[in-house]
């Protein structure tokens, strides 16, 4: 499945940009997204906090993807 991306914050950084052309073969739902970026991106591994919206709401991992969703990648956020 082949998909636009919009990344913020540290995520943006190591995709490349905020918005991403991603495509990969594995299952269309958020868990197989996540484990194809991290094998195309492997500093995302080390985010344990990432979370993912469809179509501006959160979705869990068993979550599917379909064509034309729009896909966000939300880094962990600090502050103080």
């Amino acid at each position: 499945m082949k998909v636009t991306l919009h990344a913020y914050g540290i995520t943006r950084d190591y995709l490349g940009g905020r918005e991403v052309e991603f495509e990969w073969p594995g299952p269309p739902t958020v868990a197989g997204l996540l484990a194809s970026l991290e094998r195309q991106y492997p500093p995302l591994k080390g985010l344990a906090s990432l979370r993912v919206a469809i179509n501006t709401e959160y979705a869990s991992p068993e979550t599917s993807i379909g064509p034309g969703d729009e896909i966000v990648l939300i880094p962990p956020v600090s502050g103080g």
